[in-house]
């Protein structure tokens, strides 16, 4: 059954819309998908969708889609322009839950990445899309680091948060609980007892944190930490982007 929603007054529109907003995505537990990818890579993740909305013309062109859905409303182009973060929407949205991993459900096994207030939207969507690539099993938002579901983060991910777990915590409690597992972490930061990250060892249990793009780990959760690593740099340039130092890292145990 297709429901068809003119008004960007409509009750559920209003819903959608603060989708936008991370008081919204907290209050209702969701987030919105937007494009037909998302929705392709939500569905073959056998992620339930609890809502997917469309204009009428890019609902008729994937009826197969449409047909797996069970609550599908057409909208107008205002409409999708009104719910969506981008200047042209593709004319597909989809709602679903946003379930994270919380300190008491984060495996103490495994390869994780931890996020200390890393700020840039583009960073922690690409972080975690290599995270997804390099094999990781999650990577976890510690206080001050950006939601992973707004709309910028998103569109980094690139549907790479349906193939791995996504978590938020208090690093300082996670990383002892880990290290408690017999798990290393390993933090990033140059100083000199820090070794160079060419020097660990190939293991399919260890954690990264990666600091702030602009003032790197806080200092309680460096004191924590099994070792500090660095990536030597040859050239001239003064410091590494976040989400290209922490490929750099994932990779190199692998």
């Amino acid at each position: 059954m297709v429901e068809i929603i003119t008004s960007t007054q409509n009750q559920r529109v209003k819903q959608w819309k603060k989708l936008q907003t991370k008081k919204g995505r907290q209050q209702s537990q969701s987030y919105l998908l937007d494009g037909w990818h998302l929705v392709q890579e939500a569905l073959q993740s056998q992620v339930q969708i609890t809502a997917l909305i469309g204009t009428k013309a890019e609902l008729a062109l994937h009826n197969d889609i449409v047909a797996r859905v069970n609550q599908v409303y057409q909208v107008t182009g205002g409409i999708m322009q009104e719910i969506t973060a981008t200047v042209t929407p593709q004319g597909i949205a989809a709602v679903v839950g946003s379930p994270l991993l919380q300190l008491k459900t984060i495996p103490r096994s495994g390869k994780w990445l931890l996020l200390d207030r890393v700020q840039d939207p583009g960073n922690v969507g690409t972080m975690v899309r290599t995270a997804d690539a390099a094999g990781f099993n999650g990577v976890v938002a510690g206080k001050g680091t950006v939601d992973f579901f707004s709309p910028k983060v998103m569109r980094s991910m690139q549907g790479s948060q349906f193939h791995i777990r996504l978590a938020t915590a208090e690093l300082s409690d996670l990383i002892p609980a880990m290290q408690a597992n017999g798990m290393p972490v390993y933090g990033t930061e140059l100083n000199p007892q820090a070794i160079s990250y060419r020097e660990l060892p190939q293991s399919d249990q260890v954690a990264f944190v990666m600091g702030n793009e602009g003032q790197g780990m806080a200092d309680n959760l460096l004191q924590l930490t099994t070792k500090n690593v660095y990536i030597p740099m040859p050239g001239q340039a003064e410091s590494l982007n976040v989400a290209v130092s922490a490929g750099i890292l994932m990779f190199s145990v692998n």
